[in-house]
């Protein structure tokens, strides 16, 4: 009896065992979570927007179209123009938007949980240059005052002991068909002996990083200095030369037919040491193209499209903040030099000023 009684107790703790791992092995079962299986077969193609023979590049407009296609992904990521995009389908539109014709790596990713599988690949991309700002200066009449103010006087030779009282007189400046005229004169006003005009942007339009260009014929005569040049529109807190000055065209009628442009910041300023010159034949008879090409790494000089000048910015110097622009004919002074006794007039012509992306 009392066997009995222990193989009936045995049997029910067997029993109990049995049912107790097969709950236990059911859970775990349930409880497992499946691998996600890798992507594979990973291809991406890289379609250029307006790509053709002639323009094997694009057609300006930087945009490029990714089809991407992958085995068992769920989800991508690109890296493309060092930036990082998320997508689920496979086809992204991308535009590139620095001027110019470069190459740039893309890095596409497929996804599927933890699993990925990687590619890279590049695409060569044209992008035009956009137009920010522009005077064409085709209404006839006074300068657009919704782009251009004056400073006006002596300003005490605006420091650099120039002669000239600058003015906003249709007799120093005024558009004539098209062109925008600034007019030097010799004449006795408001204690000085000649007049002339200076515009500028400040408050009504500044920049950061671009190309700034004008189409512009010189004057004539010895004691002109005609100028297109810019400013950081911060001078009424940082005070020049903390402020950053770009020369882009300056030319003296003592010397004609040279370019110079120069930049002008702390410890570098009055006779500066970043500045260059370039032969610009018939620039008082021809109209020529003066311009600056800003970027945070560099600023380029051309005339013409031709590069003679290339300046290493860097991020302590004063050129990475806004610039307003500022177009003028001074005469004299310490760079314009010695005025012909002979001179009575001359004028400095400009088609327009255009300033890019």
């Amino acid at each position: 009896m009392k066997l009995y009684n222990v193989i009936k107790k045995t049997g029910f703790l067997l029993a109990l065992l049995f049912v107790s791992q097969s709950c236990s092995s059911g859970n775990d079962a349930s409880d497992e979570t499946p691998i996600a299986t890798a992507p594979s077969n990973l291809s991406v193609t890289v379609e250029v927007i307006g790509k053709t023979a002639d323009k094997p590049n694009g057609d300006g407009s930087g945009k490029v179209k990714l089809t991407i296609t992958a085995s068992n992904a769920t989800s991508y990521k690109v890296v493309i123009d060092n930036k990082s995009q998320d997508i689920t389908a496979g086809d992204l539109t991308y535009e590139f938007t620095t001027s110019g014709t470069k190459n740039y790596p893309i890095i596409v990713s497929a996804y599927n949980g933890l699993q990925f599988v990687s590619t890279t690949t590049s695409v060569d991309v044209f992008v035009a240059r956009k137009l920010l700002w522009a005077d064409e200066f085709d209404v006839n009449g006074a300068p657009n005052t919704s782009k251009w103010g004056y400073n006006t006087g002596t300003g005490n030779g605006w420091g650099n002991n120039e002669l000239e009282y600058y003015t906003t007189r249709p007799e120093n400046v005024i558009v004539e068909n098209g062109i925008l005229k600034i007019k030097a004169i010799k004449e006795e006003y408001m204690g000085s002996h000649y007049t002339s005009a200076r515009m500028l942007t400040k408050g009504k339009f500044s920049f950061k990083y671009g190309r700034a260009e004008v189409r512009a014929k010189l004057p004539v005569g010895g004691g002109t200095w005609p100028a297109f040049w810019m400013l950081g529109d911060n001078i009424d807190t940082a005070p020049w030369p903390a402020c950053g000055e770009v020369d882009i065209l300056e030319s003296v009628g003592n010397n004609p037919n040279v370019n110079h442009s120069s930049l002008h910041s702390p410890g570098r300023s009055g006779n500066t040491p970043d500045t260059a010159i370039t032969t610009v034949p018939n620039s008082a008879t021809e109209f020529h193209v003066y311009a600056a090409e800003w970027s945070p790494q560099s600023i380029k000089f051309y005339v013409d499209d031709n590069l003679f000048y290339t300046y290493g910015n860097t991020s302590s110097s004063p050129f990475n903040a806004n610039f307003f622009l500022i177009l003028n004919l001074a005469m004299g002074g310490n760079f314009g030099g010695t005025v012909d006794p002979n001179f009575t007039n001359a004028t400095f012509e400009v088609d327009y000023v255009r300033v890019y992306n």
